[in-house]
Formats: C-alpha cells, structure tokens, sequence
C-alpha cells in the first residue's frame, strides 16, 4: 500500500519541490499549510500526478503541546512525517521558538508516540549540534560558532533542541521496538537532514556522510535527497548533504549501508538532560 505523508509547512520552498516527487512516487500526501491563500498555489502541484494530494489549512504556530499535535496526526492518520516548516525569520525570537523548537517538537513527540507513524523526517541544518566532531577542521568550527552564535543564535538553539529530541525519542522506540521483537522492517526510523547554505539552483549531485560547514546546497537536492532518505530502507539519524557529484539515491544507500550517522561524537546523555529541561 502506498505511504501516507504529512508534509507540514507544504508552502515553503522546499516543500513545494517535494511535493510532486512525493506524488510521482503514488505516494499519497497531505500538505500542511498556514493559511486558506496558500490552497491553490498547493493543489496546483498535485496536477496530473499519480499520487493523492490534500491539503490541510492549520498553523503550526497554533500547535503548542503534543495533545495539539496529535490531534492534527488523528486527524490525516499518516504513515510518515516530514517537517519543512520554519518561521523563515518573520515575528521576532518569540516566532522562531513558537514554529522551530515548539511546535517541531510537539510533532515530534506526538508522531514517535503514534504506532502507526513509521518515519518522521525533519529538514535541520549542517551546524545544528553541540559539540566540535573530529572532522571538522578549525575553519568548519569557527563558521559553525559564527551561524549559531552571532547569525541564527535563536533559529540554531531552536533547531538544535528539536533535533536531540528526535534523536533521543527515535532511540528510545527504536530500542523498544527491537527488545519487542518487531521487524526491523517495521521499526520507527527518525532522520535529520542537514543541508548547507541552501540555494536555488537545478537539483544535482550530492556528498553526504561527514562533512564540514560552509558549503551549499540546493534546495532544489534537498527535496530529492528527502525523498531517496524516505524510500531508502532503514536509512535514519543524522544525514549531512551538501552538493557534489554522486547520485543522490546511491549515496543514501550506500551510507545506510555503512551505518554512517553525523550525530557521532555527540553526547547522548546531555542530549537528554536537556530534554528534560525544555
């Protein structure tokens, strides 16, 4: 049976150029959207493509609770979730950690406490993480201070807190999952992707695994990269993608393959300490 996606904040960039590769997969998807002017400019991608399309009009700004998260997955009943959404910078700090850390979150607690959602992939960003990996170099760190301390402190605290919780709660199911004997094919998989500085050039190549900071990615890639990460069998964690010249399916496959996750060199347990803080 084809999947059901949940595609919140279908209006974005990205999202838009998602959308009918999702639908030419005939995967059936339902957008997401703020505001009832956005409706035609989404219906218009679902034009003369196999898949399913629906729209839902329902702010994520709205949501600021797990309960008010559920009742939204209750409500299209998806089997993935994919989170695109994003203040984009309007309405301040009080905005950013409304839309990026709290209704993220929300979604993220309410679709890894939902049996019957399988995958929830959300779109981060390269420097969203806490500590320095072995394979940046000096030049990599101090760009990654630069964004996340000077440039975007609210939106990195914002991405980074909604990252771990993925990364945490994922885990957890996923542990869970395994000591219950589910299939490994039928376990939750939780994935991070994390572009570089995002453009708007034709989609491309790609290098994925561990990279550094400061080079880009077209959002154009992203929206292809999403889709090879979805359909990729027990691909999860933290998927870093820049452009290069590999293929952007095998580079998924084979990094999936090699077990390769970014989120190395983080500290779990402070991971989850700070959940327990929010």
């Amino acid at each position: 049976m084809a999947p059901h996606v949940l595609l919140i904040g279908a209006h974005g960039k990205i999202a838009q150029l998602l959308t009918p590769l999702l639908l030419a997969k005939s995967w059936n998807v339902t957008g997401m959207i703020r505001t009832a002017e956005q409706k035609a400019t989404i219906e218009k991608l679902g034009q003369g493509q196999p898949g399913k399309l629906s729209v839902l009009v329902s702010s994520v700004a709205d949501v600021k609770s797990e309960a008010d998260a559920k009742k939204i997955l209750d409500q299209v009943k998806p089997d993935w979730v994919v989170w695109s959404a994003g203040a984009g910078g309007k309405g301040g700090p009080e905005m950013t950690f409304a839309v990026d850390r709290d209704a993220a979150i929300s979604f993220t607690k309410a679709s890894t406490h939902t049996p019957s959602i399988k995958k929830f992939l959300t779109v981060s960003y390269l420097a969203s993480r806490r500590s320095r990996p072995s394979w940046w170099s000096d030049k990599d760190w101090e760009a990654a201070q630069n964004i996340n301390n000077e440039v975007l402190p609210n939106y990195y605290k914002a991405k980074v807190a909604a990252d771990e919780v993925l990364t945490i709660l994922s885990k957890e199911r996923n542990d869970n999952e395994a000591r219950d004997s589910v299939p490994v094919k039928e376990r939750f998989t939780g994935i991070s992707l994390r572009p570089g500085t995002l453009t708007d050039e034709k989609a491309g190549g790609v290098k994925v695994g561990k990279i550094g900071v400061g080079d880009k990615t077209s959002r154009a890639t992203v929206a292809g990269a999403i889709v090879a990460a979805l359909e990729t069998e027990g691909a999860k964690g933290w998927i870093d993608i820049i452009d290069g010249r590999d293929d952007v399916s095998t580079a998924i496959q084979q990094l999936t393959k090699e077990g390769m996750d970014s989120v190395d060199e983080e500290d779990l347990e402070t991971m989850i300490e700070n959940i327990a803080k929010l």
